[in-house]
């Protein structure tokens, strides 16, 4: 069996460790408000982006349970892909007296505003999976580059010197996540000039967009080889049209190692090839990193939480019950 390099696969930090006997707050921003004073329970705010893809929801169970484990409060709001209510929604956390502030952030410069009321208020700010151009203590993520570059290598493998036509579905407009996972695939399949990419729209990572899209994209497209999405949500809604067509000659690829294409690859079908995004681990990296950060430790300023290929070499490995196939796990 293949073996592919996991670089950077999440450590536990020290600050999950070292709260680990701290009691868990039952007031909002870990303050006792009936005595009207501060608790000593730490307490994170968490201003997440969206819970509309498996993903998220997933990495906001990671920060819970990392959370958890630490003794920390955690405060969480779903800002629904709106910045203006996420900018609204910070503002509340930090009213509510968080010690430290976590942002997935639904536009990394329209957030600016929230930061800088957070950096007024002297809380510091970790980002998470989407970073931010300033404002931040530090952000930890995964090498979206890397990833693109991964699937894409496993994709222009796949089509050969005969290569072919590529759609590409995108994630976030804007979003550093879509823009890297956009250039590392370039990159991997430029060498091969026979392989010609469609620029698909942009769906926000959601499957129901990405279902619309390829509708639409199958059929001014007929002559497709392969499809790469910037997720496997998004993957996978194009593999149900590209099914419910008769085309399971059309290759499928995304980005994050959901269980349900990691399974797909495993059974051989049209789903070649997928990267490790494991958002549990993502989550609990995140917590360990912000209770660092407040606890005024030295920490790196992108915090890599790693990633790897799955493909038909090595998929058998990686299912199992979990929604996303877990890091370090081959």
């Amino acid at each position: 069996m293949r073996i592919h390099r996991i670089s950077g696969i999440f450590i536990a930090t020290s600050a999950i460790a070292s709260l680990a006997a701290c009691s868990v707050s039952t007031t909002p921003g870990g303050s006792d408000q009936a005595a009207g004073k501060k608790s000593d329970t730490l307490s994170i705010g968490f201003s997440q982006a969206t819970q509309q893809s498996p993903f998220y929801v997933q990495l906001r169970e990671g920060a819970e349970k990392a959370a958890e484990k630490a003794g920390a409060k955690l405060n969480f709001a779903d800002a629904g892909d709106d910045v203006t209510k996420q900018n609204n929604d910070i503002q509340d956390l930090i009213t509510r007296g968080v010690d430290v502030l976590l942002i997935n952030p639904v536009d990394p410069k329209g957030v600016q505003a929230g930061i800088a009321a957070a950096k007024a208020a002297g809380i510091p700010v970790v980002t998470v999976d989407r970073p931010v151009p300033s404002g931040a203590a530090a952000h930890v993520g995964r090498d979206n580059k890397e990833m693109g570059r991964l699937v894409g290598a496993e994709v222009a493998k796949s089509l050969g010197a005969k290569g072919g036509k590529v759609i590409e579905i995108k994630g976030d407009a804007g979003g550093a996540v879509a823009r890297d996972r956009s250039a590392g695939f370039h990159e991997a399949v430029a060498a091969n000039k026979k392989i010609k990419i469609v620029a698909g729209p942009y769906c926000d990572y959601i499957r129901s967009k990405a279902v619309t899209a390829m509708q639409d994209l199958l059929q001014t497209n007929p002559d497709v080889k392969a499809v790469y999405a910037h997720n496997d949500d998004m993957a996978l809604g194009a593999l149900q049209v590209l099914k419910e067509n008769g085309r399971t000659d059309v290759k499928v690829a995304g980005v994050d190692g959901l269980m349900e294409a990691v399974k797909s690859i495993a059974a051989r079908g049209p789903y070649l090839a997928t990267a490790l995004n494991d958002p549990i681990s993502l989550g609990a990296t995140a917590v360990g990193t912000a209770l660092d950060v407040q606890a005024g430790k030295k920490v790196d300023a992108s915090v890599d939480a790693g990633t790897g290929l799955v493909d038909a070499s090595n998929a058998s490995s990686y299912t199992g019950s979990t929604t996303f196939a877990l890091a370090g796990k081959e």
